[in-house]
Parts: structure tokens; C-alpha cells; sequence
């Protein structure tokens, strides 16, 4: 029974994304969800305007609750290790909850979810930057959020296809750290020298995220608005 605190819109996600876990996207139906939330359809476009609406709340509701019970963490002193904890965060997320996941990540034509993969996508873009700010990234920030994303949707995706009980851990692994090691540099292989690195490229990429920044460092402050932009035009180009 629904407690009597809860509101229409509450109900409704919580029938929608009940129905979502059990039985697939597939279910939810306008009169489905109306039913199982012990309203009527026209209170779910009042409260979402449609079904997009609602499955894009759904989609961000789910997300939202795995953060709070499952992500919430202490930063690592080491911005790699945090995107490495990242990563194992999300195929974990994946493989939990998959009609969650392929509602925000599986149909990249569509704008539903958009809200949640959005979120999830932000996530990614700060962490990156981070590790740019403390010149580890042997690529832009852009190329570097491509590849991660690419290859840690392609992960789970994969797993999911796979039998629970002939998937392996391994694969994960493999790809997360063949991945860090193209964009990244790892703390023990920065005492080694480096010579294939181009150091030039690691500082453009540094100094690119640091300009980024809200208010951006204080020598910043010195530059006209055409000075900046031509900075970071020479700092693109350097980063690429």
C-alpha cells in the first residue's frame, strides 16, 4: 500500500520504475503505469507531459537513487585512481540495473533519458578534468571523454548480452586499463621517462582544462576577452 504522504507524481515513478525493473521498458504503457500507481493517464501528462517525459523522470530517478546508496565515496588522492573507481561504478550500475542503463544509454537517437545520461556524462567530463588539470591526459579532454565512453557503454553492453554465468570480470578490467592507458598517464609510469609523450601536448591539455575552470586562475584575470580566446584557440590546437 502507498503510504498517504506520497504524491501522484511520486507514485508514478515509483509504479513506472517498478515495472521498468520486472518487466522491461516495454511495459510501460501510459494506462499500465496509471493503473499500477492507482491514478488515471491524464495525471501522468499533467505531471510528465508524456511518455518521454516520464521515462526521462523514471530514467533520472533511478539514476539519482544509485547515487545516493551506491556511488557516494571520498576522492582518491590520484584523479586516475577515481576514474578507475568511476568505471567499475558504471558496469556495476550496468549490470544491476539494465532496462535502467539501455533506457539512458541504449538508443543514442532518441532524447529520452536525456536528463540521466546527461548527469552520468557530467560525472565523467569532471573527472577527466581533473586528471587534465594535474597533467596526466596524453589526449584532449574531448577525445579522452569519447574513448571512456565508447568503451565503458561497449563493456556493458557486451556483459549484458552474455549469459550471467559465462560473464567474466576479466573483460572489464582489460578494457578499462587498456583504455586509461591510451588517455592517461598512471602515477608509477610518470618516475619512467617518457619519450614517445610529447610534453608540450600534456601542458596545452593542463593549462586548456585550468582556463576552463568558473572563474579560471588568477593570471586569467590579465588577459582581454580576445587574448583568452586566442589562447585557448593556440591551446586547442596544441591539445589536438
Amino acid at each position: 500500500m502507498q503510504p498517504e504522504t506520497s504524491t501522484p507524481r511520486q507514485r508514478i515513478l515509483e509504479a513506472a520504475a517498478r515495472m521498468l525493473a520486472e518487466q522491461g521498458r516495454h511495459a510501460l504503457t501510459t494506462r499500465a503505469v496509471a493503473t499500477a500507481a492507482g491514478t488515471h493517464a491524464p495525471t501522468i501528462y499533467r505531471q510528465f507531459g508524456d511518455m518521454r517525459g516520464l521515462l526521462d523522470a523514471v530514467a533520472s530517478h533511478g539514476f539519482d537513487a544509485y547515487l545516493a546508496g551506491n556511488v557516494a565515496r571520498d576522492r582518491h588522492d590520484d584523479p586516475v585512481d577515481d576514474l578507475r573507481s568511476s568505471w567499475d561504478a558504471h558496469v556495476r550500475f550496468g549490470l544491476t540495473h539494465p532496462a535502467l542503463y539501455a533506457l539512458m544509454f541504449g538508443d543514442p537517437g532518441t532524447t529520452i533519458a536525456s536528463t540521466a545520461a546527461d548527469r552520468a556524462a557530467d560525472i565523467l567530463t569532471e573527472l577527466i578534468a581533473r586528471i587534465a588539470a594535474a597533467g596526466r591526459l596524453r589526449v584532449s579532454e574531448e577525445h579522452a571523454n569519447a574513448m571512456i565512453r565508447a568503451a565503458g557503454m561497449g563493456v556493458v553492453f557486451q556483459l549484458l548480452a552474455t549469459p550471467a554465468e559465462q560473464r567474466s570480470p576479466a573483460l572489464s578490467h582489460a578494457m578499462r586499463e587498456a583504455v586509461l592507458a591510451a588517455v592517461a598517464v598512471d602515477a608509477a609510469e610518470r618516475v619512467a621517462p617518457e619519450p614517445a609523450r610529447d610534453p608540450v601536448v600534456t601542458h596545452a591539455v593542463a593549462l586548456r582544462s585550468l582556463l576552463r575552470g568558473t572563474d579560471g586562475p588568477p593570471a586569467a584575470a590579465r588577459l582581454t576577452g580576445s587574448e583568452a580566446g586566442l589562447l585557448r584557440e593556440w591551446l586547442d590546437r596544441l591539445a589536438g
